[in-house]
This record gives structure tokens, sequence and C-alpha cells, in this order.
């Protein structure tokens, strides 16, 4: 994680503790549900700030000048952020080698 006082820090940590405060307050509410409308509203957002400017020459919005372009972008920070969680290794997947 990121240091405290910055906004991605701050906006995981509030990401994180929506979820949580929507799965404690409905006892029937799918935890998957919730992870996937939180995913669905980050990427919203995401895709919504990577908008590229009005110039085509621009050499920053490059790599999201196209909306393939922002798929790729989407896809490494996930991943690069799936890899980086405490959560990403599970001693329960199926490819854990048991002795």
């Amino acid at each position: 994680m990121q240091e405290p006082d910055n906004p991605f820090s701050e906006a995981f940590g509030k990401a994180v503790d929506l979820g949580n405060r929507i799965a404690d307050t409905d006892d029937k509410a799918d935890i998957w549900d919730i992870a996937d409308g939180l995913l669905a509203g980050a990427v919203q957002y995401w895709l919504y700030s990577r908008q590229p400017c009005s110039d085509p020459e621009c050499e920053e919005c490059q790599p999201i000048s196209t909306a393939e372009g922002r798929i790729e972008e989407l896809r490494k920070l996930m991943r690069q952020f799936a890899e980086e969680s405490e959560y990403f290794h599970s001693p329960t997947d199926r490819n854990v080698g048991r002795a």
C-alpha cells in the first residue's frame, strides 16, 4: 500500500471500507456481488479519468488514445494490483503444492 496521506491510499482504503460496510449491514449480501459492484464502479471511474486530451500528437495520452489502449492499460494495472495484494495467493488455490 502507498503512504497514508495520498489520494491513492485514501481511495483504496475507502473502497475496502465500503465493501466491508455493505457486507456487515446486509447478512444476505453476497460478497462476490459486492466486490463486483465495487470493481465495476472503479473501472467506470478509471475509464472516465483516462479520456485522452484533444491533441492527437500528445505523447502522454498515446497509451490511452484508443478504447483498446485504455483496456490494455487497465489490464496492466489490474494485474499489478492483484499480484501486489496479500490475497493474491490462497492456501486453497488448486495449484498449491501439497506434501
